[in-house]
């Protein structure tokens, strides 16, 4: 019967993954996900899949198998509920329901079979060991919390049958405490996988809450991508405007200020973060920056471009820049890189017209496996 039960659940969930992919772009362009994302799943609403349920009734009710009926009818029909007769219609279809949790990591796997993302490559060289518990056979002793029923039932089984105790047509089996078996374990060093992502956003005036909500979105996903890629990770979080500080999650998304840009406070913020904490032997890094392109002058533009190119690029795994259109943007800043930059694919670009050009812009950031 437990095996059943884990067949069903596992068809279950087979069936719930399939939908999930089949309505992914519509899951990454409303960003409902993000609301109702725990500490490591995500609940996903699925209206699509209905759940059977049995209701049991009062014994000789009649029904399948039993009293009147014929060929054809409907089970469980109500000779009231004829049409013309009993209650009155609805105007329109019902609506089922459904939320199912899948893991951060259950999504990060969907994302990557529909976008077609390659694992990353690793290019640190964590120096940071943990230590993870490995199961490796059976043995006679061990905690309750560690008891294989399975190998248990076996060998009170053997035991019966071996002395004769053993009745198949009453089929009880009784372990005693030498029937026993527990699952034994060791525990072997792991090397940890270190990345860090460095968001860098323009908070200017001209950044509406649409575009900052493009940014949360599309940081969701790379989030989720990138902790299915490593076993640790940090996040840190840089905001610009005619300045730059560091500031946390919240503070990146909900900020807005007015005023001018000069991207280059931005990048310079992001190269002493990476001089000082994070050595390229040791880590991955990957700074993302969004901006709807509009910089303060050409001026400032040279000077970002010489900060990437001596400062920022020869450290990273790949430096991301995401445009967001916004009305009151020039555009020009991605039209300066793709200059500067056409000949080295340690830059990607990637042009976020709208919401649902995020599933594009995903696959052009993490596409190319690096």
């Amino acid at each position: 019967m437990s095996l059943k039960i884990d067949q069903d659940h596992s068809r279950f969930r087979h069936i719930v993954k399939g939908k999930v992919r089949e309505n992914l772009k519509k899951y990454v362009s409303n960003g409902e996900l993000i609301g109702r994302k725990g500490k490591d799943i995500v609940t996903i609403p699925l209206p699509q899949i209905d759940i059977p349920r049995f209701r049991y009734g009062e014994k000789q009710q009649g029904g399948v198998g039993q009293g009147d009926g014929k060929p054809g009818d409907p089970v469980g029909g109500d000779p009231g509920d004829q049409p013309g007769q009993g209650k009155k219609a609805g105007e329109g279809g019902g609506e089922h329901s459904l939320d199912v949790d899948l893991t951060l990591d259950e999504l990060a796997d969907i994302l990557s079979e529909e976008l077609a993302l390659p694992d990353i490559e690793d290019k640190g060289k964590s120096k940071i060991i943990s230590a993870k518990d490995r199961y490796t056979g059976i043995r006679r002793v061990g905690p309750e919390s560690l008891r294989h029923f399975r190998r248990t039932y076996r060998e009170a089984l053997k035991r019966q049958i071996s002395v004769g105790s053993y009745d198949p047509s009453r089929p009880v089996v009784v372990p005693v405490p030498d029937d026993r078996r527990f699952r034994s374990w060791k525990t072997e060093p792991e090397p940890v996988a270190n990345a860090v992502i460095i968001y860098m956003m323009d908070v200017s005036g001209s950044m509406g809450d649409e575009q900052k909500e493009i940014v949360r979105i599309e940081s969701f996903w790379l989030d989720t991508w990138l902790k299915r890629q490593y076993k640790g990770i940090e996040s840190r979080y840089i905001i610009h405007d005619a300045n730059a500080k560091e500031v946390d999650e919240h503070t990146f998304f909900h900020t807005r200020e007015s005023g001018g840009t000069m991207i280059s406070s931005a990048y310079k913020v992001c190269a002493d973060m990476i001089e000082a904490n994070y050595p390229p032997s040791e880590w991955n890094i990957y700074p993302f920056h969004f901006s709807d392109g509009d910089n303060w002058s050409m001026d400032d533009t040279l000077q970002s471009v010489d900060i990437l190119k001596k400062r920022i690029l020869p450290h990273v795994n790949m430096f991301a820049y995401g445009q967001v259109d916004s009305p009151y943007g020039s555009g020009q800043f991605i039209k300066d890189l793709r200059e500067q930059f056409k000949a080295d694919d340690r830059v990607v670009l990637s042009e976020i017209r709208d919401r649902d050009a995020i599933m594009q812009s995903i696959k052009d950031f993490l596409g190319k496996g690096k």
